[in-house]
């Protein structure tokens, strides 16, 4: 398949830079990321350990039109803003470029000032996403943060005069909130969304991710989470006051105002290719040879070390066979209001949809009002995206 032809699709999935800052000020104990707390980084040796394992993924991929670049991690705002605006010149320079290419990079409210965000916006960020977490003073020292509330309202005003687009996280489901203080909680950050012209909000429940610190915690009762019943009301409040103040859910954990999604988590959720650098970072690729995941060494330093000798530092280069690649578009596609575009995922697979799916098990779900097949797309209903590990569970049962 030519570029072309993916360019002339009008649901085209896009292709993608990620690239993964390993390093944060401090770990966050809910937090199962590859990120590290040092005394010291090596800024130098990070722009040049960067530019080279571009450099190896662009040979692989010249012609590709780049359409998105995250930073993330880690605290990618911990960046030297030059090390930033060099990975963003030489992408230009590898790659043909969309006239919207985005460019979003995540920031914590502790670590960086108005001035430090006017920098990363010289460099030529557009979009930055900022990890408040929770409005609540007691619940930013519970999940490790160490901004205070006041300094996450600061940063993202500051953001929002100085970046085209701006977003932030929330979490919740946390220790003793119930369905009241969250809603307060969402209502106050919908009302900085609507003052301030922030045009995301990514909101998350709490969810205990093994080797945490938090889940440790948790396993020996030193805190206790919402009931299932609990965090389901949460998540349907959450769906209805977002959806009233212009929000509405594209992604299960993810609201936008119209057209204001996230273009990079949209290529991985709708199965696009993107080129995956720096330590940890994950790639998925269609090559002369097939579709590949690619998978970067994890520990910073032996990063750094292979990169220098070998030009990157790949760790893993696994084939993807058409039955696994099938089953992650459907996992990740129906995460999306829009859902799996059927003809794209035929594309992508080679495979009928119906060659895929239990299709017993798609009539049962329609029938019973868990998906929706509207517009060439297979649609998890709200309810369905509430129990979807359920759903996928029988639609790929053989």
């Amino acid at each position: 398949m030519t570029h072309s032809s993916l360019a002339a699709d009008p649901y085209d999935e896009g292709f993608g830079l990620y690239v993964h800052w390993p390093f944060c000020v401090s770990k966050c104990p809910y937090c199962d990321f590859n990120s590290h707390v040092v005394e010291r980084i090596e800024q130098t040796a990070w722009h040049d350990a960067y530019l080279r394992e571009l450099s190896h993924f662009a040979a692989q991929t010249t012609g590709r039109t780049l359409t998105s670049i995250f930073f993330g991690g880690g605290t990618p705002s911990l960046m030297d803003p030059a090390t930033t605006a060099a990975v963003i010149t030489a992408a230009r320079a590898h790659w043909n470029v969309a006239p919207d290419l985005e460019i979003t990079l995540e920031a914590n409210p502790g670590t960086v000032d108005a001035q430090r965000f006017a920098d990363f916006r010289a460099a030529g960020v557009n979009r930055l996403s900022m990890g408040v977490q929770s409005l609540n003073e007691t619940d930013l020292r519970f999940l490790g943060r160490k901004h205070s509330v006041d300094e996450a309202r600061v940063a993202w005003r500051a953001a929002a005069k100085i970046f085209p687009r701006v977003s932030f996280d929330l979490i919740y489901a946390r220790p003793n909130q119930d369905l009241a203080a969250w809603q307060r909680e969402l209502q106050e950050a919908l009302n900085e969304v609507r003052d301030n012209n922030i045009t995301h909000l990514s909101l998350y429940q709490l969810t205990m991710e093994d080797g945490t610190v938090m889940a440790a915690d948790y396993a020996r009762k030193a805190f206790t989470l919402p009931d299932e019943d609990a965090s389901s009301d949460m998540f349907e409040r959450t769906q209805d006051l977002c959806a009233g103040a212009g929000f509405p859910a594209y992604e299960i954990s993810n609201h936008a105002a119209p057209e204001q999604e996230c273009r990079h988590n949209m290529i991985y959720w709708r199965g696009g290719d993107y080129v995956g650098i720096g330590p940890g970072a994950h790639g998925r690729l269609r090559l002369h040879d097939g579709a590949v995941a690619t998978r970067q060494i994890k520990a910073p330093s032996l990063w750094l070390k292979r990169v220098s000798s070998d030009a990157h530092g790949t760790q893993a280069r696994e084939a993807l066979n058409t039955k696994a690649r099938a089953e992650e578009l459907l996992m990740m596609g129906l995460r999306l209001s829009e859902g799996v575009h059927v003809t794209r995922f035929e594309r992508l697979t080679g495979l009928s949809m119906d060659h895929v799916v239990n299709t017993a098990a798609t009539t049962r779900l329609i029938d019973q009002g868990f998906l929706e097949q509207k517009n060439g797309h297979l649609i998890a209903t709200p309810g369905g995206r509430l129990a979807l590990n359920e759903i996928l569970r029988q639609l790929l049962a053989s």
